[in-house]
Parts: C-alpha cells; sequence; structure tokens
C-alpha cells in the first residue's frame, strides 16, 4: 500500500473556480497555530493527563466537509461528497471517544457550502454554541488520490487555528479523519495525537474450553479489522514494534511455543526463538533491538531477552518462583514485571540488564502485567483483590488507584500519548472476552467493536 502523503499547507489555501487547493504538501506531518491561542497563555487547555483533573470540555461543531464537485471515488465511503460526511463523522466518533470534548458531528448540523470553508460564518455559529469548529473539504485529485483539508477555527476569536492538508489513496480515508482528529486534539490540549494508530489483540472463537485464538490488527476504532493468523496455532500476548512495522507474538502449535515477529507490510513472518519449555509475553525493548519473554524451567518461571533478529538468550532474573511479563521504561533504562519471589504476584522493577531488582507493590492484594506509559511517569497494572481491577501507580509503587470496577480487567495497554489504557474484559459466568478502553480519570470508559471476542489488546505508536 502507498504511503500517506500529509503535511501543513504552506501557504494560504485558496478558492479558484470553487476549488480549495493546497498549494503545497510537505513529506512529514506538520501542524501550526495560525492565531491566538484559545484557552490558556500558553495555548493549551489547562490540566494533566497523569492525574484525575477534571479537563475542561469544548463545545466543538463538525459539519459534514464540503467538496467543490461531487464525484465518484475509489474509496469504500462513495463519492467526495459522501466521504465528506463520513470524514466528518468519524472526526466526531474520535473527539467523543477520548473523553475530553464534547462534539457534534454532522448528523445534526447543516451542511456547509465550499466558500465557508475558509470563511466560516462565526455569528451563525456562535449563536449555536458553538466554542470551536472544525471544517474541511475533499476533492479527486487527477491521478485518483484524495486531498483533504482540515482547519479548526475559534468561534469567539473568529479566527483560525491550525490548518491541514492530506493526499492519500482512497483506501487509506479513514486515515485522513483520524490525522484532522490528531492535529485537533493535539492543538487544544497541548497533548500528543494517538487517533492515527493500530491495535493489535488476538480474536477469540468457540467453546470455553477450546478457544481458537488469532492474531488480529485492526484502526484504534475499530474499523478495516483484518485477521493476520489462521487458527491452527494459538497465538497469544502480541505487541507492535516501535516502528511499527512489526508484531511480536507467542505462538502455540501442539503444545510448543514458538516467538514469531509478523512483518505487517509484506504479511510474513520470521521465528525468533523456540524455546522448547512454557514460554510467556514477548515484549519489544524501545529500541527494537531485544525481545524479552519469559520461560518456565525446572519449577521456576523467569525473564530472559534474546535479539529481535534470534540467537542466544541472556537469563534477567534467576529466583524460585514466577517471574513473568517485562516491559521496558521508554528510555530502555529499565523493566518493570511481576514476581511471586516474595509469596504473592507483586510488581518489581530491575536495570535493563538484571542488575537492580527490587518490589515497588505495598499496597495489599496482589499485581500483574505491569506496563509503563510511553510517558515514564505511571505504570499499568492488574490489581487483584477479589476482582481483576485496571489500576495505575507511580513508578516508585506510589500512588495508586483504580480506574475500572468490574469483574475481570486486565492486560492494560497504553494509547501513544499515555492518556488513555486498553485492555481485555471476561464476562462473568460465560467466559466471553472484549476489548475495552479507559481515560487516565477513570470516568471514560467504552468497549471496542470487534467481529468476535478479543483479548490482549497492544496499542501501537502513531502511524507515520
Amino acid at each position: 500500500m502507498r504511503k500517506i502523503s500529509y503535511g501543513l499547507l504552506a501557504g494560504a489555501a485558496f478558492i479558484a473556480a470553487g476549488a480549495i487547493e493546497a498549494q503545497t504538501i510537505a513529506p512529514a506531518p506538520v501542524v501550526t497555530s495560525t492565531a491566538a491561542p484559545p484557552a490558556s497563555d500558553n495555548g493549551v487547555l489547562t490540566g494533566t493527563v497523569s492525574d484525575d483533573t477534571a479537563w475542561q470540555s469544548l463545545g466543538i461543531a463538525i459539519p459534514s466537509f464540503a467538496t467543490n464537485a461531487d464525484v465518484p471515488t475509489a474509496a469504500s465511503a462513495g463519492s467526495t461528497a459522501q466521504l465528506g460526511r463520513a470524514i466528518a463523522e468519524v472526526i466526531t466518533g474520535d473527539l467523543k471517544n477520548n473523553g475530553l470534548f464534547k462534539p457534534t458531528g454532522p448528523n445534526s448540523l447543516p451542511p456547509i457550502p465550499i466558500i465557508q470553508v475558509l470563511t466560516p460564518d462565526f455569528p451563525t455559529w456562535s449563536t449555536r454554541g458553538t466554542e470551536m469548529l472544525v471544517h474541511g473539504s475533499v476533492s479527486a485529485a487527477s491521478n485518483g488520490d484524495l486531498v483533504v483539508g482540515c482547519y479548526l477555527y475559534d468561534v469567539s476569536l473568529r479566527q483560525q487555528l491550525v490548518k491541514a492538508t492530506w493526499q492519500l489513496p482512497p483506501g487509506d480515508w479513514r486515515r485522513a479523519a483520524h490525522k484532522c482528529a490528531d492535529t485537533v486534539y493535539s492543538r487544544l490540549s497541548g497533548e500528543s495525537p494517538f487517533f492515527d494508530s493500530r491495535i493489535a489483540y488476538i480474536a477469540e472463537t468457540g467453546p470455553k474450553a477450546h478457544r481458537m485464538k488469532r492474531l488480529a490488527i485492526m484502526d484504534s476504532d475499530g474499523a478495516n479489522h483484518r485477521f493476520i493468523t489462521t487458527g491452527q496455532a494459538m497465538a497469544l500476548t502480541p505487541r507492535f514494534s516501535p516502528d511499527y512495522r512489526k508484531i511480536v507474538y507467542l505462538s502455540y502449535l501442539n503444545g510448543r511455543p514458538r516467538i514469531y515477529v509478523y512483518d505487517v507490510e509484506s504479511a510474513s513472518q520470521k521465528l525468533v526463538a523456540e524455546p522448547g519449555n512454557p514460554t510467556f509475553a514477548p515484549r519489544w525493548s524501545p529500541d527494537g533491538k531485544w525481545i524479552l519473554y519469559s520461560m518456565a524451567s525446572a519449577g521456576n518461571t523467569n525473564i530472559y531477552r534474546v535479539s529481535a533478529n534470534g540467537g542466544i538468550s541472556q537469563k534477567l532474573t534467576d529466583t524460585p518462583g514466577i517471574n513473568v511479563g517485562g516491559s521496558y521504561s521508554p528510555d530502555g533504562s529499565k523493566i518493570v514485571f511481576e514476581s511471586d519471589r516474595g509469596g504473592s504476584q507483586q510488581i518489581y522493577v530491575m536495570n535493563a540488564d538484571g542488575s537492580n531488582q527490587h518490589r515497588i507493590s505495598f499496597f495489599g492484594g496482589r499485581a500483574a502485567t505491569p506496563e509503563w506509559s510511553p510517558r515514564g511517569d505511571q505504570i499499568a497494572f492488574t490489581h487483584i483483590a477479589g476482582n481483576l481491577r485496571i489500576a495505575v501507580m507511580g513508578v516508585d509503587g506510589s500512588g495508586m488507584r483504580y480506574l475500572t470496577d468490574s469483574w475481570q480487567d486486565e492486560a492494560p495497554t497504553w494509547a501513544p500519548n499515555g492518556r488513555i489504557i486498553q485492555f481485555f474484559r471476561t464476562e462473568k459466568g460465560t467466559g466471553h472476552t472484549s476489548i475495552w478502553q479507559v481515560d487516565l480519570t477513570g470516568r471514560n470508559e467504552r468497549r471496542l467493536p470487534t467481529p468476535v471476542d478479543g483479548s490482549d489488546p497492544s496499542w501501537g505508536p502513531i502511524r507515520q
């Protein structure tokens, strides 16, 4: 698939012969401010993503993106006019589901003429109580590509805050919507984007006692779903590589564990390790050079690392009991993992070479499946005290707090910007599993759509 081309409009877009045209398209994603900040002195909303402070809610209107000519396209959504509505709907869903904004989408708003994309009718929007306005355009390029423009306006200031355009193949139209949502989110929150990202997970079918588990991937909103493995061998615990090109996962065929790296673009895979003994939870190092995994041997389970290209494994832990689930800190200097060496399942941290192993969880109950935040400031994990709940704590074990309160929630994975956590939930009685996400306030929880049951989600980095 041809890579998306995206970038900032280097000069002002202009209206000529009824069309909105991008003067240049840069080779890298850039968003810039073109007006005074809408909220605070530094141009972003107040609050943080690392505590439970309530973020400011903004009313954002997102009418259908306009088009200079309604023409057929090869996109699944249809013509340019149909795409304009579909793109606005995706943006609305992205901004609504992150828990920060309260957008109003195209289904509740009148369409705008092409002339208003760059010259909004601010008085009318003001009477609707709109604070921020997202306008956009969709046109068909001569080579069959789509050109999508995205514009954010502050209604009270009557100023444009950002403008961006993307040229992309028709099959990637949803990426333009996610990029626009990322642009709006980043400008208003001051945080890194995350909508244009993918999720790998384990798709589960069949009876509870004999589940078929396949590797699958989808967009961050559940769209563009596809199965990667056939189910002939059981797939477990996938994780995207830091460069987004590969997925490491554990495969069991006839009870024999193997660690594979699957190349997403070429649809090929490579065997990295075949430990022979029961194996668990392969994980990447931040530089993509190493893969951690856990292996049981002689009654104990320890953590090892192996080159991403395969080779001899190095043992990092060597204690009686079970050591499982290593996750690197963002800078690669430390590893968080779970261990029962002290008598109960708890969270430990060690240096990347295995030195300085020490316990950090001392808040009662048991703790498992730790995952270091990409921001470096928190660790998400499964807390087990009766029910299984998703919780977070500081990297020293302080400040533990719950984000969910259900019967069995486990295996957290972070959004690329460290604001949202995904996990899987098991339904009491039936054993059905589903993918959920919650923001760091713990107040905005939603289920992701999957065609079958889902477990072990892995949220990949932002796509380039």
